[in-house]
């Protein structure tokens, strides 16, 4: 008991001592200080003097006029009381009141169900109560309010005034203890409540958020033009927030005569942010699987790069072949038949881990143009087992040493002590890429291990060769599978099959397992796979060990 009460506070200090004081702040003054609605009348509507391109299609969501579908789980929402259910998770409810089905794939269709949606919402959520009214949902609800009156639907004063009330109402209650993509949100729906709207009002909140998005965009978007949380797929959404408020400055000029300079530096970004996606996703189109990352909930990549042409913000000159990402700290290899893409980063910004995973040295693997090797994905937020599992070590392919995952992923959205990336090397000796790196994630274990992971991948094989040094119990390297490949096996060797083809693998760890896994593309889906388990134990000849596959 005593024991566990001291783990959870080193826990709690190896977790807070990263923070910033202005998230500290920033929470206590967001619990203690709630601002009034301000229920004035909407400032004038400003004229469009540009050209509103049509943005990114969200996925459709309304299946009817009340009935609703989020993270591929239906409900009707009916009476005032749904909005905020008990019974429903805070991430469905969250979806539910963004209205991204204002702006998706035939949305003109259901124009009648969106006003009325609009209307209802209005009427069944007053101003201040219930979690409609969290910063974070009404930074994206307000921007598809806007983009929905941009794309020629006309409001009416009761909808005018509603939208009015929640900029200012936002305006006061910025999310500066969470910082990172949040607080982001904010200020673009500050920028596009200063643009919809006229006068001094509107002008205030635009100069709020272009003043928190001169700080944030240096800070959130890497040099190598990946964002700071490193997952791709909120990489993606920060790239269609950018992307959304350069179409605002095309559209109202005016309005950003003292910022042309930064708009022409949001789009140089954009190229960067467009390339850094372009390697972080498989040939399939769609992303890999590093840190808090799923299928459907950002835009699909190829929607994006035809949102940047659509804007005249075209990719420059492109390599794919070998490109590493130094500050983002992943790496892509195309050789071959075979794409390889491998995470030797830090799990992100030390002030904002919640979306980071214990995947340090894992690695995923396309051969064909179709999955082979996958990391686990992410199903869930918030708190359970299955939110621990996978942010763990072992929901990945990578190594766990004596049961500990290499960063210590807790709670739904902490970290404690934390792996560095350790002797980065990436070389090119002919056909043959040799990736080579280690972590120091383990250092804090009796015996102080380190992980040691080379890659060596050519035209038709790819060899993982894992190495422990220092003391330890036990070891375990596993090897996912994904859904659509079978695995047979004799001893140490077998094949993989997958549609359209076969390879062949290998290992020397003396220690093999098959045993069954689950993968999640998407929020709210497990889907059955296999998992290669290659343990290395103390008493062991060697603390070392290859996985070899090869294909044709």
């Amino acid at each position: 008991m005593i024991k566990s009460g001291i783990k959870k506070i080193c826990l709690y200090i190896n977790t807070l001592r990263y923070l910033k004081i202005r998230q500290i702040t920033g929470r206590i003054w967001y619990q203690l200080v709630k601002p009034r609605p301000d229920l004035r009348d909407a400032p004038s509507i400003r004229e469009v003097s540009g050209q509103w391109q049509v943005p990114v299609s969200k996925k459709v969501s309304m299946v009817s006029a009340s009935r609703f579908r989020f993270l591929n789980t239906e409900c009707e929402i009916i009476g005032p009381s749904d909005w905020n259910s008990r019974c429903l998770p805070k991430l469905w409810l969250y979806n539910l009141h963004y209205f991204d089905d204002l702006n998706a794939l035939d949305a003109p269709l259901r124009q009648e169900w969106h006003i009325k949606l609009i209307e209802r919402w209005v009427k069944e959520n007053p101003p201040g109560i219930g979690c409609g009214w969290e910063s974070y949902p009404i930074s994206i609800r307000t921007v598809n309010w806007v983009k929905y009156g941009l794309a020629g639907y006309s409001f009416n004063s009761i909808i005018k005034n509603s939208l009015a009330v929640q900029f200012r109402y936002l305006s006061k209650r910025l999310e500066w203890h969470l910082l990172g993509n949040h607080l982001f949100s904010n200020a673009k729906a500050l920028v596009f409540g200063g643009c919809y709207f006229d006068g001094d009002e509107a002008k205030s909140w635009l100069q709020k958020g272009m003043a928190i998005l001169a700080r944030e965009v240096p800070e959130q978007i890497l040099p190598d033009g990946g964002h700071f949380e490193r997952s791709p797929m909120y990489h993606a959404l920060a790239l269609e927030d950018l992307l959304d408020l350069v179409n605002l400055a095309k559209s109202f000029p005016d309005a950003f005569t003292h910022w042309e300079e930064t708009v022409l530096s949001w789009c140089e970004i954009i190229r960067r942010m467009r390339a850094w996606l372009m390697t972080m996703t498989h040939p399939d189109g769609e992303i890999s699987f590093f840190n808090d990352a799923a299928i459907g909930i950002a835009p699909l990549p190829i929607n994006l790069y035809s949102y940047c042409d659509s804007l005249g913000i075209p990719l420059d000159k492109y390599n794919n072949a070998v490109r590493y990402l130094s500050d983002s700290g992943y790496i892509r290899v195309e050789n071959g038949a075979a794409v390889l893409i491998i995470d030797i980063a830090r799990i992100g910004p030390d002030y904002l881990p919640g979306h980071a995973h214990a995947d340090t040295l894992s690695y995923e693997l396309s051969i064909n143009g179709r999955r082979i090797l996958v990391n686990s994905g992410t199903s869930r937020y918030g708190l359970g087992p299955e939110r621990e599992w996978e942010r763990s070590t072992r929901a990945h392919n990578t190594v766990e040493i004596d049961g500990q995952s290499s960063s210590e992923v807790w709670g739904g959205f902490r970290v404690a002590r934390r792996a560095n990336p350790l002797g980065i090397s990436v070389r090119r000796l002919g056909s043959t890429v040799i990736v080579e790196a280690a972590h120091d994630g383990y250092m804090r274990l009796p015996g102080r291990p380190v992980h040691w992971r080379r890659w060596t991948i050519d035209t038709n094989k790819l060899e993982i060769y894992d190495r422990i040094e220092g003391g330890f119990s036990q070891a375990i390297s596993r090897v996912y599978l994904h859904p659509d490949t079978q695995i047979e096996t004799n001893v140490t060797k077998g094949r993989i099959t997958y549609i359209g083809g076969c390879c062949c693998w290998e290992t020397t760890f003396q220690h093999i397992a098959i045993e069954g896994a689950v993968w999640h593309p998407e929020f709210g889906v497990s889907v059955e796979n296999k998992c290669v388990k290659a343990t290395i134990n103390r008493s062991d000849d060697s603390a070392a060990g290859k996985f070899v596959i090869h294909w044709s």
